[in-house]
């Protein structure tokens, strides 16, 4: 099949790979309908991660089961499901406290599990799921194909921008900054709406993001940063910052722009994967009492709170797909989203 394959610096390559095969029982094979690319991926792609050697890439699909091992009981062939971004068994002690990203026995994709297989990465035809009843959620039926971008998100990026909300603590009435307006930060922006947020803040350059903030439910938007940035956002909260704020870019700079924009005694959700040696400011936390809560969001026991509404259409998250393209041009989907000539790139193998 075809799959994937990251090089180095700028250099991702589809290529033929080996199937994958069942091989401990509780597995599946889920042939991809849609994946894509993440900003995290970009990390690697532009050489911040350093790639030590070449490896399969993609960590967001949905597809239909296409098989199943002897042990599988939740899902069965035929049926179209969402898998998170990374393989969990779902009964295991931190599954079961809600962290199933720490998974005792989980891993992720592109990666050799810890039962001897492989789970394949995302960008591919098809997918080995090595925790079939842990990691994937069927849905009722077969959806249309104006849904599959919605159901895209919540492998990822709709279930990580809640993360980003719920750890803040986001609540009905409150006020809300989001640093960040990739996929992520717009997802925030629709949870926090979705959460009762009366007043939500976009920091957005960007005029086409700006315009789906808006949708999401952003009432302002600030172009400014750095000291500009946070006098701007205390200058719409009676001098003092927003209740919560959420931080979903992970650079050192974009987590000083949320801990000074949150009041004293707010609360930081924070989502974005630290790179570049992000660190807190611990004496600035402690002399304005912001808490800073947050980390590697755990989407897969989001998806069943979140998958009805976008069912019914009462969310549409998958407006952050601006560009959809086949697997086949995959190098061109990294480069758009590596030169923002995209927000986030949807893949049809």
């Amino acid at each position: 099949m075809l799959a994937t394959v990251i090089y180095g610096e700028r250099d991702v390559r589809l290529e033929e790979v080996p199937e994958p095969v069942l091989s401990t029982g509780g597995d599946a094979i889920v042939r991809v309908v849609a994946a894509c690319v993440c900003g995290s991926d970009l990390w690697p792609y532009r050489g911040v991660t350093p790639t030590k050697e070449p490896h399969r890439i993609g960590h967001e699909f949905v597809g239909i089961v296409e098989a199943i091992g002897s042990d599988v009981s939740t899902v069965k062939v035929g049926d179209f499901v969402i898998a998170p971004f990374y393989d969990c068994d779902g009964t295991c002690v931190n599954c079961q406290n809600g962290v199933s990203t720490s998974c005792l026995n989980g891993g992720w994709w592109g990666a050799d599990d810890q039962l001897g297989g492989f789970a394949d990465g995302a960008q591919g035809e098809r997918v080995r799921v090595p925790h079939a009843d842990g990691s994937l959620v069927a849905t009722p039926t077969v959806p249309s194909d104006d849904l599959v971008p919605s159901l895209l998100t919540l492998a990822d990026v709709m279930g990580t921008g809640h993360h980003a909300a719920v750890s803040a603590g986001v609540e009905p009435g409150s006020t809300v900054v989001v640093v960040g307006d990739g996929a992520v930060g717009l997802c925030a922006i629709l949870a926090s709406k979705r959460l009762g947020a009366t007043r939500i803040v976009a920091m957005s350059r960007h005029a086409d993001r700006q315009a789906v903030a808006r949708e999401f439910g952003a009432t302002d938007i600030i172009e400014a940063r750095g000291d500009e940035g946070v006098a701007a956002v205390k200058a719409l909260f009676d001098g003092i910052g927003a209740d919560y704020v959420l931080e979903c870019v992970g650079t050192q700079e974009s987590m000083d722009q949320a801990i000074r924009s949150a009041r004293p005694g707010g609360m930081v959700g924070y989502v974005g994967v630290p790179n570049g040696g992000a660190e807190l400011p611990i004496r600035t936390l402690f002399g304005t009492n912001v808490g800073v809560n947050g980390g590697v969001a755990s989407v897969r026991s989001y998806v069943e709170e979140l998958l009805p509404e976008v069912l019914s259409g009462e969310i549409n998250p998958g407006r952050v797909f601006d560009l959809q393209l086949p697997l086949a041009e995959v190098t061109e989907a990294y480069a758009a989203m590596d030169e923002r000539r995209a927000i986030k790139v949807l893949l049809r193998p």
